[in-house]
């Protein structure tokens, strides 16, 4: 069941990074140059139908994950304890990515126009650099970079 939930886990976040990858690599500059918001919208809209189902997937599985490798919850907070640690990144990085997204979502989206596109690049880059830094620290429990 763990090997299971570890895949389904990395193909969650190889959709959620690949996209916003793909998002602030390639759409954005694109729309920022071309001042073009519905093709954004079109993006965004067809993205979320997979990305925000792979992102539930990944906050399921993670918090499986870290309960199979920490049962005691209270060791959740030992950050003397390498696992804890990487479990202590992981969810500052998830708290990020909901504001962020929430911000987004609230504030920025429904106000979306030519002429503040800017205000919605400074969200899809930071949601961009914490996907994949979700990457590195999910990576850091097979290979320890970050404990």
């Amino acid at each position: 069941m763990y090997g299971f939930v570890v895949v389904l886990h990395a193909i969650a976040a190889a959709i959620w990074t690949g996209g916003h990858l793909v998002l602030a690599l390639a759409v954005l500059p694109q729309v920022l140059r071309e001042k073009d918001v519905a093709f954004i919208s079109r993006f965004e809209s067809g993205y979320e139908r997979i990305g925000i189902p792979a992102l539930i997937i990944q906050v399921v599985t993670g918090f499986w994950l870290a309960s199979t490798l920490l049962p005691d919850h209270r060791a959740w907070l030992d950050f003397t304890n390498p696992v804890a640690r990487l479990v202590a990144v992981k969810v500052a990085l998830l708290l990020a990515t909901a504001l962020l997204a929430a911000d987004a979502r609230l504030r920025v989206i429904p106000n979306l126009d030519e002429s503040n596109l800017n205000s919605l690049a400074f969200h899809i880059v930071p949601v961009t650099i914490v996907s994949v830094l979700f990457v590195i620290a999910g990576v850091s429990f097979r290979f320890g970079w970050l404990s």
